[in-house]
């Protein structure tokens, strides 16, 4: 996707990105390869092949930080598939839901295990920064008003500059709303029975049984809660990638050859 993507040029917004691919221009190499574009100078032309040029490498050399900041943050779910195997799944639980709120565990799902930061049982910033420092993408759930902020202000500077999907946007745009286990719900996403039902509330009573009175079982327990959530943003930002997909290309059915 990111190879048809023009939004990263600089004066290329929604629209003229829907013209280009109209005129069967739908990739970089299409774009390099043609010797003039209507509506775009000789010059300003040079300067966006050289652009994409920069974009080709930096996407072959997988370097994701730079479409962080190509893109503006709408637009960043369009990373989703080119960096697939570099991807983490990240949801955090805390005491209470202010930013202040002391971090009790950090779950951050790679595609293929769990790393369940426990709060005195691993949730250091040497564990953060080794997991987070082998990732391309990062995708939460309310993560940009929550999740992300609570990490940096406990573990400042930890967060890598790379492209972040907070899920709960683009799937407003797809026409869901509320909280994840709503969505998960109306999408038919379904959670081990044990945590089926679990709310934020449950978690942090989990965390105090633990905390306070040693109750290995509400430790237990609160782990699965917060893996559960970390394995469904897989399935969430699979739906909502093939989903915008889908529907950003409605325009110019045809005509697109991904």
């Amino acid at each position: 996707m990111l190879r048809n993507s023009f939004l990263l040029l600089r004066g290329i917004g929604p629209q003229r990105e829907r013209a280009l691919w109209a005129r069967g221009i739908t990739d970089w190499k299409d774009f390099r390869n043609e010797a003039t574009i209507r509506g775009i100078s000789d010059v300003t032309k040079q300067t966006m092949d050289d652009e994409l040029g920069t974009a080709e490498k930096m996407l072959d050399g997988f370097e994701t930080g730079y479409f962080a900041t190509r893109l503006k943050n709408r637009d960043q779910w369009r990373c989703l598939n080119d960096f697939s195997s570099r991807v983490v799944f990240l949801d955090i639980e805390t005491t209470g839901l202010s930013l202040r709120s002391p971090i009790t565990m950090i779950g951050i799902f790679d595609g293929t295990r769990v790393h369940s930061l426990i709060r005195g049982m691993g949730l250091t910033r040497s564990n953060l920064e080794a997991i987070l420092d082998k990732a391309g993408m990062i995708v939460t759930y309310n993560g940009a008003s929550f999740d992300l902020p609570v990490i940096e202000s406990q573990f400042p500077g930890v967060i890598p500059e790379i492209p972040h999907v907070d899920l709960r946007y683009p799937l407003r745009r797809l026409g869901y709303a509320g909280g994840l286990k709503r969505i998960e719900a109306d999408l038919d996403i379904e959670r081990d029975k044990r945590v089926a039902y679990m709310t934020g509330e449950n978690a942090v009573y989990l965390w105090r049984l633990w905390e306070k009175h040693g109750k290995r079982n509400a430790l237990d327990l609160l782990v699965e809660y917060n893996t559960e959530d970390c394995r469904n943003l897989k399935t969430l930002a699979e739906h909502v990638y093939k989903s915008l997909k889908r529907q950003t290309f409605d325009a110019v059915a045809g005509r697109w050859k991904g």
